[in-house]
């Protein structure tokens, strides 16, 4: 009876999920080819538990196997801490990476780019100058060629960043900020406010969007897969996928 009541409330937890929020609206999870990604994504009920996920994996305190080292370190390269680059994975001379950080097989981070804590690199990203990444997971297929910011965020299949686009994760609703932030971030769904659980979130950012140049996203903005972005100084809230946000 103990075994069948915690799975009944597990059922019960997952049916009051708004499926908006969950990892399969954003992400066609078919289609992610790395397993390390995959069980991320599947052990996740809502995209809003991906962050600490990946602190989990990149500490190893989750039951998911890193990849062999395999990849290219080219010299002049600037790496610290723990580093794991896929066989494939580039990390160019001239690129800053700090760990705890994943490059998965066939990404490449170029020179002028940073990458840093608790982030996921996917397969085939493209990571260019003056692009910066931290604690985000970039499912796979990335395109971030131009300077750029992503922090606190979740990033689909085939993503297209614009130059000097920025998240923005932290909760601003009266000054001094102070570190570390106190103040919870929440999403936006049918005017209701929904809990992130954290004090930093940025943006979810489903497959194939392209996000313009110049656009700033505000807090724990979620775009869903295949929506159209039109140029804006800034954008928030929520965009449902296949549609228009102008």
């Amino acid at each position: 009876m103990h075994r069948l009541s915690i799975a009944s409330s597990l059922n019960s937890e997952l049916d009051r999920i708004d499926y908006r929020t969950t990892p399969e609206y954003y992400i066609d999870t078919e289609q992610v080819t790395d397993p390390v990604v995959a069980h991320l994504l599947g052990r996740c009920p809502t995209v809003f538990g991906l962050k600490k996920a990946i602190a989990d994996l990149l500490t190893g305190r989750l039951d998911i196997k890193l990849p062999e080292p395999g990849g290219t370190i080219e010299p002049g390269a600037v790496v610290r801490g723990t580093v794991t680059v896929a066989a494939g994975a580039v990390i160019a001379e001239g690129a800053v990476v700090t760990g705890p950080v994943l490059v998965c097989p066939g990404a490449v981070i170029d020179a002028g780019a940073r990458v840093r804590d608790h982030t996921v690199i996917g397969p085939g990203c493209r990571i260019g100058w003056g692009a910066e990444i931290t604690r985000s997971l970039l499912t796979g297929g990335v395109f971030m060629k131009h300077t750029s910011f992503v922090g606190d965020s979740v990033l689909g299949i085939g993503v297209n960043i614009g130059a000097f686009v920025s998240t923005t994760g932290l909760r601003v609703t009266s000054g001094p900020v102070t570190e570390p932030a106190t103040d919870e971030v929440c999403a936006r769904l049918d005017g209701h406010r929904v809990p992130t659980g954290q004090t930093k979130f940025g943006a979810v950012i489903g497959d194939g969007v392209i996000v313009p140049a110049g656009t700033v996203l505000q807090p724990a903005t979620l775009i869903g897969a295949h929506t159209t972005l039109y140029p804006r100084t800034q954008i928030g809230g929520f965009f449902p996928a296949g549609s228009q946000g102008r």
